[in-house]
């Protein structure tokens, strides 16, 4: 695994994008703050620019390097909820304009995978984790159900878990305001 993690990273730093296992399914990644690499992204996916992606980090003190406060009740949530759980927080910043959304929020999953935490330890960045599949397709349960077109199209793709077969769902998304009210958007 030390290998990968060292590879995609050399991806990641150099502006490419990673095809990647992650904690829920497998997925397209690059580098959250480089805004070229993002571009890949949308067009590989063929997806709309105004839909924005999901960042992973590895630690939950690094969400406030990305968003203007956190609500009391994100913390909470976080440090309760078992399952993977991305969080909609306003007011994103620090980040690739184009993986920002509309209303300047951004959704960010702590990712628990340990290929993912080392590998964004060792970037010290977040990546963008978007399902590895064209937009308006079914995300992939394994690595086999990834179109040629996908694989052939990213920089490197990541030679671990190509064998499991992927049982977990996409994440649960809750969106908060700056008053830490919040809506679920998918569960």
């Amino acid at each position: 695994m030390r290998e990968e993690i060292i590879q995609a990273t050399r991806v990641l730093e150099a502006g490419g994008i990673i095809l990647y296992p992650t904690d829920t399914i497998w997925g397209i990644g690059c580098d959250a703050t480089n805004y070229r690499a993002v571009q890949k992204i949308y067009k590989l996916k063929k997806r709309l620019t105004r839909k924005s992606f999901i960042v992973l980090l590895d630690q939950p003190e690094k969400i406030l390097n990305y968003v203007a406060k956190v609500p009391e009740i994100a913390w909470d949530l976080i440090g309760n909820v078992t399952t993977p759980l991305t969080v909609v927080y306003p007011n994103a910043k620090n980040l690739a304009k184009n993986v920002i959304a509309q209303d300047n929020s951004i959704a960010i999953r702590l990712t628990r995978d340990q290929f993912c935490v080392r590998l964004i330890n060792l970037f010290n960045k977040p990546i963008v984790s978007t399902s590895a599949n064209l937009a308006d397709d079914a995300p992939p349960r394994m690595f086999s159900d990834i179109s040629e077109e996908i694989v052939n199209g990213v920089d490197h793709v990541v030679g671990i878990k190509h064998d499991k077969l992927n049982d977990l769902k996409p994440s649960t998304i809750i969106k908060l305001d700056e008053g830490g009210d919040y809506v679920v958007l998918r569960s």
